[in-house]
């Protein structure tokens, strides 16, 4: 069973993340989402769903896979791991992360790199980087700064604490809370109507919203 693939339904794509028991970001899921991403990034659809399978989205990025690294294997893993955030971010279609239970680190900032970002009630966020000292490597920092303002991404990454969905609803950096058992079901709708609508216009529109977060036109 692959830790991570990119399957269609109809005009809907979705990339599934699947290494259960926690979904660690270790060598082979990474290497098996690079897949699916540039899969979907080929196959154009005209919408697409970020997901996990299991009790949590993801714990994070395992750490086994900094062990052993020299200088030039890191910093080649971390451009690796940021182009990853930048391909889902640069799709030219709407892109919606539906998380559930845990999302921490690499799992937090590829999904900060799609459009939006559903939640469930019980879902609980985190960059803790700080704890093996380092900070995030995927852009996390900079989208979480975007969405909710530089003051609280500080204290976001700073603390390396845990949010409640709730609080991350209200500071802008997610869209929607949904009960627990809804909200799969309600986020994969909406990505089918959003499928269904004006690819180009959509297109158009995250072009515009890009160069206005960008360049404030």
């Amino acid at each position: 069973m692959p830790h991570a693939r990119y399957e269609t339904d109809g005009d809907l794509g979705e990339i599934v993340l699947s290494n259960p028991p926690l979904n660690l970001f270790d060598a082979t899921l990474v290497q098996e989402l690079r897949e699916a991403v540039d899969a979907a990034a080929a196959a154009a659809p005209r919408a697409l769903l970020l997901r996990a399978e299991g009790k949590v989205f993801t714990a994070g990025v395992d750490v086994h896979v900094f062990e052993g690294l020299d200088i030039p294997a890191a910093d080649a893993l971390t451009a690796s791991l940021l182009e990853l955030a930048h391909t889902v971010e640069d799709m030219p279609f709407p892109t919606l992360a539906a998380v559930h239970g845990l999302c921490l680190t690499a799992g937090l900032e590829l999904s900060l790199a799609c459009d939006l970002l559903w939640a469930t009630e019980s879902a609980r966020f985190g960059l803790v980087e700080k704890v093996v000292g380092i900070t995030p490597l995927m852009g996390g920092t900079q989208r979480m700064a975007e969405r909710a303002g530089t003051a609280r991404a500080r204290e976001f990454v700073f603390s390396g604490d845990l949010y409640d969905a709730a609080t991350l609803h209200q500071w802008g950096v997610i869209n929607r809370v949904l009960p627990d058992d809804e909200m799969l079901d309600d986020a994969r709708a909406f990505a089918r109507a959003l499928a269904a609508g004006p690819t180009r216009a959509h297109a158009a529109t995250k072009a515009v919203v890009r160069a206005q977060a960008d360049h404030g036109t």
